[in-house]
C-alpha cells in the first residue's frame, strides 16, 4: 500500500501569512485618529468639553476589533486570538498603570514644593499658619512602624515555621483558620481592639505609641504568616532531607537550610506587610492620637505618625488655608518615598543574603 505525503502549504496555521510588524502600530494610531476626530465631533456638535480620555479609551478598543478581524482574515483564528489576548493583557496593564501614575504625579507635584529643609528639621509646635514640619511625625511614623515590626516579625515567622515544619494536626488547621479571619480584619477594628486592651489597665482616654505598634501589629502578623508561609513551602524537601541523612538536628536544618534558602521570599513578605500598615490612619488616631511636639518615647502620651499629620492637617485647615494644604501634600509625598526606601532596602537584602546559584 503506496502512502501519500501531502506538502505543508504555506497557508497552514503554523507557517501561515503574517502581518508586517509595523501593522499593529498603523492601526493603532488610525483608530486613535479616527476616535479623536469622532470626540471632536461630539464635543463641537454638542458644545461641551474634548473628552480625551473617553476617545483613548475607544481607540484602544476600536485597535483590539480591528487588529483581530484583520488578523483572523490574514493569519488565522489561532494567531488572531493570540493577539487579542496578548492586546487585552497589555490594555488591563496600561489601564492599571493609569491610576497609580496619576497618584504619583498629583503627590509629587503638589508636595515636591514644600519639601525644605524647614519641613524636615521642625515640628508644628506654636506654630498657627505657615511654616512648621513634620519632623514629629516622621519620627513617630518610623518608631511606631519599627516596633510593630519588632512585634509582628518574630510571631509571624514562627508560627509560619510552626505550620511548614511541625503543625500537621487540629491546631495547625486552627492557626490557619484564624490567620484567614486576621487577614481580612478592618484597621479601624484592630485600633480599637489595642485601645481596649490597653485601656483595661491604665483607663480610658489613654494614648500611646505603643499601643499604635500593637494595632499595626494585628495588621501586620497575618500577611507575614502567610507570605512567610508560602516562601517556606517553596524550599525542596530534598534540602531538608540531605541535612537529616547528615545527622543535623530539625532546628538547625531551618535555621541553616530552610531560612537561608527563603531568604528572599520572607524579607519581600515583610516589607509588603510594612507597606501595608505604614498608611493606616484610623487605628493611629484612635491608639497614638496626635500632637504638636515632638515625642521620642513610645510609652509615654500621644505620638504623630504621617497619615495623622495628613489627615489632621487636611481636615482642620487654618488661616492660610494654603498651607495646610502644602504640608499635607508634602506629607503624603514623604510617605510615598518611605515606602519606597523600604522596597529598595528589601530588594537589596534579598539579593545579599539569598542563596548563590550557579553551575
Amino acid at each position: 500500500m503506496a502512502l501519500t505525503v501531502r506538502p505543508v502549504s504555506s497557508g497552514s496555521v503554523l507557517t501561515g501569512n503574517r502581518l508586517p510588524k509595523p501593522a499593529p502600530w498603523i492601526i493603532l494610531g488610525a483608530s486613535l485618529v479616527v476616535s479623536l476626530a469622532l470626540f471632536g465631533l461630539l464635543a463641537v456638535a454638542g458644545g461641551g468639553e474634548f473628552n480625551l480620555v473617553g476617545a483613548v479609551l475607544v481607540g484602544l478598543i476600536l485597535h483590539l476589533a480591528v487588529t483581530t478581524a484583520i488578523s483572523a482574515a490574514v493569519e488565522g483564528r489561532r494567531q488572531a486570538t493570540d493577539r487579542f489576548v496578548t492586546n487585552l493583557v497589555t490594555g488591563a496593564f496600561l489601564l492599571a498603570m493609569v491610576p497609580l501614575v496619576s497618584v504619583a504625579i498629583t503627590v509629587i507635584g503638589n508636595g515636591i514644593g514644600r519639601l525644605d529643609p524647614e519641613f524636615f528639621n521642625s515640628s508644628m509646635r506654636n506654630v498657627t499658619g505657615e511654616g512648621g514640619g513634620a519632623l514629629h511625625a516622621m519620627m513617630g511614623t518610623l518608631m511606631i512602624t519599627l516596633a510593630a515590626t519588632i512585634i509582628s516579625v518574630p510571631l509571624g515567622l514562627m508560627t509560619s515555621i510552626y505550620l511548614v515544619e511541625y503543625g500537621s494536626g487540629r491546631l495547625a488547621k486552627v492557626i490557619t483558620f484564624l490567620v484567614d479571619v486576621m487577614t481580612g480584619i478592618p484597621s479601624i477594628v484592630a485600633g480599637l481592639f489595642a485601645y481596649a486592651a490597653f485601656a483595661l489597665f491604665l483607663g480610658p482616654g489613654v494614648r500611646m505609641g505603643i499601643i499604635g505598634s500593637v494595632a499595626l501589629s494585628v495588621l501586620m502578623i497575618p500577611v507575614v504568616v502567610r507570605s512567610s508561609e508560602e516562601m517556606l513551602r517553596l524550599v525542596p524537601n530534598e534540602l531538608r532531607e540531605a541535612s537529616y541523612a547528615l545527622g543535623v538536628s530539625k532546628w538547625l536544618t531551618i535555621m541553616k537550610v530552610v531560612l537561608p534558602t527563603s531568604i528572599a521570599g520572607i524579607t519581600t513578605g515583610i516589607m509588603l506587610s510594612i507597606s501595608r500598615v505604614i498608611g493606616e490612619t484610623a487605628p493611629l488616631l484612635i491608639t497614638a492620637g496626635f500632637t504638636a511636639s515632638m515625642n521620642y518615647n513610645l510609652f509615654n502620651d500621644r505620638m504623630q505618625s504621617l497619615p495623622v499629620f495628613v489627615y489632621t492637617q487636611f481636615a482642620n485647615q487654618g488661616n492660610p488655608a494654603w498651607a495646610f494644604i502644602d504640608r499635607a501634600w508634602a506629607a503624603a509625598l514623604v510617605l510615598i518615598l518611605i515606602v519606597m526606601a523600604l522596597n529598595l532596602i528589601a530588594r537589596f537584602v534579598a539579593k545579599k543574603f539569598s542563596p548563590k546559584t550557579g553551575r
